[in-house]
């Protein structure tokens, strides 16, 4: 990866934000946020039409000096089965494949229903059943695209995370939280840290963006980007997410 390539990265994922103190964030409600957000998505009747999605595209992601493409395949029947599948086109590795089905994991990833989490907030501005989540007002933030309303999203397995609805337009446009960072994903995952260590937490943050109808009802992030530290390690660009189609249940059998 070149060191021009890296700059760019880096100017890109480092958004500033300014938490407005000013503004109390004591005796406000979250809901009023959610709904006006879940109404600029498509409108809640739409949105709980959902029974079902299918979605497909391409990554980029950064692993130690490399930028690796990806394709993927998401797959979902709510409220609870999920599964992703990532194929590396330029590498001879087999595909990786993790979800859920009900309480029953596929694949080996632990972070998997958080995946779901913060794909659902970016989509539906809401939780689902598989993984719910408690919303509170935290405040006001200030970034160059205007001000947003900032929730803490609570929920199962100590998940906290900030998430970010734009105040002019209602639209869900960042989720942040702290995580270890892993080694070769970001660069810092054991600076610092001395053996038997864990590696101290950084930030995270989920930017959501290119909203676009889908099947003329509801809206979609076609454009995913994640960055840690201040640096981007994952762009998800959606080319194709089709809504209440009926899938193959095979897709959501848990691998031998």
């Amino acid at each position: 990866m070149t060191r021009a390539l890296l700059c760019t990265v880096v100017s890109v994922a480092g958004t500033v934000l300014i938490w407005d103190s000013s503004a109390p964030a004591q005796g406000r409600d979250a809901t009023p946020v959610l709904t006006a957000a879940r109404e600029a998505l498509g409108g809640d009747r739409n949105l709980t039409a959902v029974k079902t999605f299918l979605a497909s595209g391409r990554m980029r992601q950064i692993r130690g000096d490399n930028m690796v493409p990806v394709e993927f395949e998401i797959a979902c029947e709510l409220p609870d089965k999920y599964v992703r599948r990532d194929e590396f086109p330029a590498q001879d590795i087999a595909p990786v494949v993790n979800g859920f089905r009900g309480e029953e994991m596929i694949g080996a990833s632990k972070t998997t229903r958080e995946e779901f989490a913060r794909l659902s907030l970016g989509v539906f501005a809401a939780a689902t059943a598989a993984f719910p989540l408690t919303f509170t007002y935290a405040a006001e933030a200030q970034a160059p695209e205007g001000k947003a309303d900032v929730l803490a999203a609570s929920g199962p397995a100590n998940f906290a995370a900030r998430f970010l609805v734009q105040q002019e337009t209602h639209m869900p446009v960042m989720l942040i939280w702290q995580a270890p960072a892993l080694p070769g994903r970001g660069g810092r995952g054991d600076a610092g840290a001395g053996r038997g260590t864990p590696p101290p937490p950084v930030e995270h943050r989920q930017y959501y963006a290119d909203y676009r109808a889908v099947n003329g009802s509801v809206k979609w992030p076609f454009r995913i980007r994640h960055a840690v530290a201040g640096t981007t390690i994952e762009e998800m660009t959606f080319d194709r997410v089709t809504v209440n189609a009926k899938i193959d249940p095979k897709k959501f059998e848990a691998l031998k």
